[in-house]
């Protein structure tokens, strides 16, 4: 015969039972609002304009953008000159003794408007001797610029400070970039020499 459980105690019908784990899923309501935002989203994104309404932006491009596109007169050389070249070759154009040559009196900037637009175009690594000076650095290209920039930077520098050399049209740019498509720059002065020698 079964012996009975014995009857619990006061003390142990105040204890509340041992709690336990059990799911809690997300309430019907929040699910229905979250569900609602995320097709709401994904049809905006649908039956949108790839890029929006034009009345909420403009389209313009970079080319758009570029100061004075299309009209070299219209760009400001020395603004060019400032934004790009002024850290190395300084405002005054005497550049860093040993380090970078300076642009005023150079021989490189007042001679064949082709050759300085090559080294505008392509860069130079290498030894160039400027004013008597050997220089051995590096300067990258600015083939990124419109033809219209690089034309009033050259035409900037051929006629500031000490220089008087003539202006540069834009159209030497344009030409340069189809007659002389380079990967790498140019190999000090040397190279730029013989390109000098081939200018007509």
């Amino acid at each position: 015969m079964p012996i009975p459980a014995p009857a619990p105690t006061p003390a142990q019908l105040r204890e509340t039972a041992d709690p336990t784990e059990r799911s809690q899923p997300i309430p019907l309501l929040v699910a229905g609002i979250t569900l609602a935002m995320v097709l709401a989203g994904a049809g905006y994104i649908l039956f949108s304009e790839p890029f929006g309404m034009p009345g909420l932006g403009d389209r313009r491009t970079l080319a758009d953008l570029r100061p004075g596109a299309g009209a070299a007169g219209a760009v400001d050389g020395k603004q060019v000159f400032a934004a790009n070249c002024v850290a190395c070759h300084q405002a005054a154009g005497t550049g860093v003794p040993g380090v970078f040559p300076p642009l005023d009196g150079s021989e490189w900037v007042q001679g064949e408007p082709r050759v300085l637009a090559n080294i505008l175009l392509h860069g130079v690594e290498g030894e160039l001797t400027v004013k008597g000076h050997p220089y051995k650095g590096s300067m990258p290209s600015f083939a990124r610029l419109g033809d219209a920039e690089l034309a009033a930077v050259a035409s900037y520098i051929r006629t500031s400070w000490g220089n008087q050399a003539g202006a540069v049209p834009a159209e030497l740019f344009t030409g340069e970039r189809k007659q002389n498509p380079r990967e790498k720059p140019f190999g000090g002065g040397a190279e730029l020499g013989a390109l000098a020698a081939r200018s007509p």
